[in-house]
């Protein structure tokens, strides 16, 4: 069908031509050690040209960010904001009384709500006896002493959680940013020689919490745009995807929960979750469109933390290997790989800001909010040291999105490295 596939090479720069129009993207060398010394088994990266190159690399995608900000693609949105998704695969007994094939369950409140902080959680019951468990965190949240990973491990203790999980045996464990923001955080998706696509845009649907069947949507009319201009007499350098998008449902789908996040995070859950079913529910009954207003909220993730000395200490129960587990035993079930002996894809702008500015003001969160236990402080001869151990990464991005100076970049790794997940 004329369709190549690169399988485990990371793309890790997009090319541009003299008047910057994407042309392509070059894949990441491969073979290069710690210290970025040539391997023997060294290969250079190689440059993919194309008149179009289609950018669908999930939440906070790192070519996707440098995009945005170079094309300033998102000068008239909201600013996009995340949450960090957990999710767990568990296979239950034959006969589980609780079991039910087809079941749903969403829930809010407990133990985000003991926090002020917002977010979801889910448990669907899914064939052959196994249920999927998960918590979503808003990144927003201020407490720096939060820990989503322990968040997640005390809410599976809930008497109305618990009782489905009992007797069951874990299988998977995952860790996950979402882009949550909806229509107002979508930045111009159409850019000169490319497109940015599905979450890598922020596609997801909040209201459902679903997001793959938008991304699809997305990518599907990406081809219909980019078709277009390919069959064109006088084709254009940049791909018109924004006309086929807002005569689409997913335009609609997107328009019919613009304001979700938005009432959640500057109204808290009581008074934003009234206003959504207000806005979800009766007014589309009564008017038979979406509501008139917009709400938004403008202040990035990362800027929400309070200081240390502000925020209220928070005792974490120990895991009692039954429903609630540690970071270790969870990075084992995601299958996480990497090659130790490769440059670390983790980049600290400022090293000195850690132990300078965030260890005194919030007691470096890292610590906390990566579920994987990639950020640890040290104490090296009396003194405090951050140590990165990117073998552990989940991918997630969430230190990308969450560190309060917007310190730190993730990029691709070398390829093929990262979890693997199975039946996730």
């Amino acid at each position: 069908m004329g369709v190549e596939i690169f399988p485990g090479f990371a793309a890790s720069k997009v090319l541009y031509d003299s008047e910057n129009s994407v042309i392509g993207v070059q894949t990441a060398d491969m073979g290069l050690d710690k210290n970025g010394e040539k391997k023997p088994n060294f290969e250079p990266g190689i440059d993919l040209i194309a008149p179009y190159t289609i950018f669908a690399e999930g939440a906070r995608g790192h070519l996707g960010k440098s995009l945005i900000d170079k094309y300033s693609l998102d000068h008239n949105s909201q600013p996009q904001h995340y949450a960090l998704g957990f999710k767990e695969l568990w296979q239950l007994p034959k006969e589980h009384p609780h079991y039910k094939q087809g079941s749903v369950i969403h829930g809010v409140g407990w133990p985000l709500s003991e926090t002020g902080t917002t977010g979801g959680s889910f448990l669907y019951h899914l064939p052959n006896n196994q249920v999927a468990v998960g918590l979503i965190v808003d990144l927003n949240y201020r407490n720096p002493n939060l820990n989503p990973f322990e968040e997640f491990q005390r809410f599976k203790h809930h008497r109305a959680i618990a009782k489905y999980l009992s007797d069951g045996e874990r299988l998977c464990f995952g860790a996950r940013a979402i882009a949550k923001g909806g229509l107002r955080s979508l930045p111009k998706q159409q850019f000169p020689g490319g497109l940015l696509i599905g979450c890598d845009a922020g596609t997801l649907n909040m209201g459902k919490i679903k997001g793959s069947h938008t991304a699809m949507k997305s990518g599907m009319l990406a081809a219909e745009a980019v078709f277009k201009s390919l069959v064109a007499p006088q084709p254009e350098r940049e791909a018109d995807y924004q006309i086929e998008f807002e005569a689409s449902w997913l335009y609609q789908e997107l328009t019919s929960t613009q304001n979700f996040g938005a009432n959640l995070h500057r109204f808290g859950e009581p008074v934003g979750g009234l206003l959504n079913v207000l806005e979800q529910n009766w007014w589309p009954k009564l008017f038979k469109k979406s509501v008139p207003w917009r709400v938004m909220d403008r202040t990035e993730d990362h800027m929400c933390l309070d200081g240390i000395d502000q925020s209220k200490p928070i005792d974490y129960p120990k895991p009692d290997g039954k429903l609630s587990f540690d970071k270790p035993s969870s990075l084992f079930l995601s299958g996480t790989q990497h090659d130790e002996n490769q440059p670390c894809h983790l980049h600290l702008r400022d090293p000195a800001l850690v132990i300078e500015t965030h260890l005194p003001q919030y007691n470096e969160p890292s610590q906390r909010y990566c579920p994987a236990g990639v950020y640890e402080i040290l104490n090296c001869d009396g003194q405090p040291q951050l140590q990165i151990n990117p073998t552990n990464c989940l991918h997630c991005k969430t230190c990308d999105i969450k560190d309060p100076s917007a310190n730190i970049d993730w990029t691709a790794p070398e390829g093929g490295g990262g979890p693997s997940y199975r039946g996730m």
